[in-house]
């Protein structure tokens, strides 16, 4: 539990397992195909995978990432964060993981802090950090109690205004150090930008390493993962529910791929979607009570809704065409999805309770994975160019498209909750990664991981804090 206290100027996170047997491998086909294959598809080994997944309840994690960021922002903001007293002697070193959390939203570029001692009561000469560039200075303190628990404080400055901006005071076991420094690290964003702050958000992804298939719940920098799932089979299709306790997912029994909801606090799952033919592509409405989803119950792949405790689906299509991979527009008025009516497959909008499709995507011949941002004006997707697949960004209002990558194997945007990130796969060096980037595509982020390739993400809702 991390218990939060602010200050002013004046003043000063188990759960019962559910097991299910294993599948032979040999008895599964592992890929269905849905729209016809292409030479460098990476489309269909993502969504139609089926997969046979063993529920269990969280586990701590033994791989661990590093944060790597490159380029270079029009507009940073100049920041100072001096080394907190104390953390040489603590577990997590509280300024570098809020130095990374800044520097990886775009807003920000940190300003050499060496040489000064600081702490949250200190009253620091402001003319020295104007001479160091810096517009803004962090400090802080990091003490180990008599309990075991870590005390950890910190205060904000306006260099250029003179101000002192408050800060917090959080006393939290060793474990949830890391989630301390992301909620400094939402005080100082929200503070200096006027956003809100998602470092304190949780993502989800799969990963394959050693035969093995992971699903992982982790920190919006990818550290601190927990595995939710593990199979000898592939997993595919993890989505958060609105209040982030659920995640949504496809999982092969019975030799089908059919929807579970699965608790995250606790492991438990139950069957959601398990009808004739194929159960996959969920998605959330906003108020968590229906899943959109994607069924060959009636012959070809189609869009239906069903209520989230499971009953009987409601069909929103009605085509000859392939209508797969539905999400929701944030108010829930609309679903957006991938349809091959037009003869390849393209983005299509309508509205959540079904009626007349209208065409979204008109640049390139081949775009999917759409993923919808939270304040309405943006839309991610993956589209082939030139055989290469590539994350790109429309404003929906203007139809304009802005390409974000240089990679070729971009899959499966997610946006952050507050619209400014968009979190994706991709294939560098050889090896899957995940990676976030600015809408602008001028700051990415990788988060390279020790335990296998990386895939299928999904940025998680704001936390209550």
């Amino acid at each position: 539990m991390l218990h939060c206290s602010v200050y002013h100027v004046a003043s000063f996170h188990p759960g019962q397992e559910t097991k299910f047997p294993e599948s032979s491998p040999n008895r599964m086909k592992k890929q269905l195909q849905e729209f016809p294959p292409t030479p460098s598809s990476s489309f269909f080994s993502r969504r139609i995978l089926v997969a046979a997944l063993a529920a269990s309840p969280l586990v701590p994690a033994l791989a661990q990432f590093r944060v790597e960021v490159s380029g270079v922002g029009l507009t940073q903001l100049p920041i100072a964060l001096a080394p907190f007293r104390g953390e040489d002697a603590s577990p997590q070193k509280i300024s570098a993981i809020v130095q990374a959390d800044l520097e990886r939203s775009g807003q920000f570029r940190g300003v050499d802090a060496s040489g000064q001692a600081l702490d949250e009561s200190s009253r620091p000469d402001l003319s020295l950090w104007r001479q160091r560039t810096a517009d803004s200075l962090v400090a802080g303190s990091v003490t180990r109690l008599a309990d075991g628990r870590f005390d950890v404080k910190f205060r904000l400055w306006d260099v250029v205004r003179g101000q002192d901006l408050g800060g917090q005071s959080y006393t939290v076991p060793q474990g949830d150090l890391r989630l301390a420094a992301h909620r400094i690290s939402d005080y100082v964003y929200e503070k200096l930008t006027g956003e809100k702050g998602i470092f304190s958000t949780r993502i989800a992804y799969v990963t394959k390493g050693g035969g093995r298939h992971n699903l992982w719940v982790a920190d919006a920098d990818g550290e601190n993962a927990q595995a939710a799932l593990a199979s000898p089979e592939p997993i595919i299709s993890p989505v958060w529910s609105a209040n982030g306790s659920q995640l949504a997912y496809v999982s092969f029994e019975s030799r089908k791929p059919v929807v579970y909801v699965h608790a995250v606090a606790s492991g438990q799952r139950r069957l959601v979607a398990n009808f004739k033919g194929s159960n996959s592509a969920p998605a959330w409405s906003p108020d968590g009570s229906t899943l959109a989803v994607t069924l060959s119950r009636d012959g070809g792949s189609q869009l239906y809704t069903i209520p989230s405790s499971g009953g009987e689906p409601r069909r929103l299509t009605q085509s000859n065409s392939i209508d797969t991979e539905p999400v929701y527009s944030a108010d829930g008025s609309t679903i957006y999805f991938v349809s091959d009516r037009g003869g390849a497959p393209q983005i299509y909008k309508m509205g959540a309770s079904g009626g007349n499709p209208t065409r979204v995507t008109f640049n390139g011949s081949y775009n999917i994975s759409p993923s919808v941002s939270a304040d309405g004006r943006w839309l991610a997707y993956i589209s082939r160019v030139g055989g290469a697949f590539k994350l790109h960004v429309m404003e929906l209002a203007s139809g304009n498209v802005t390409a974000l990558t240089d990679t070729s194997a971009d899959e499966n945007p997610s946006f952050a909750p507050n619209s400014k990130l968009i979190l994706y796969s991709t294939r560098v060096g050889g090896r899957d990664a995940l990676m976030t980037t600015t809408l602008d595509g001028k700051i990415k982020a990788r988060l390279a991981g020790q335990a296998g390739d990386i895939r299928e993400p999904d940025w998680g809702p704001f936390q209550k804090q």
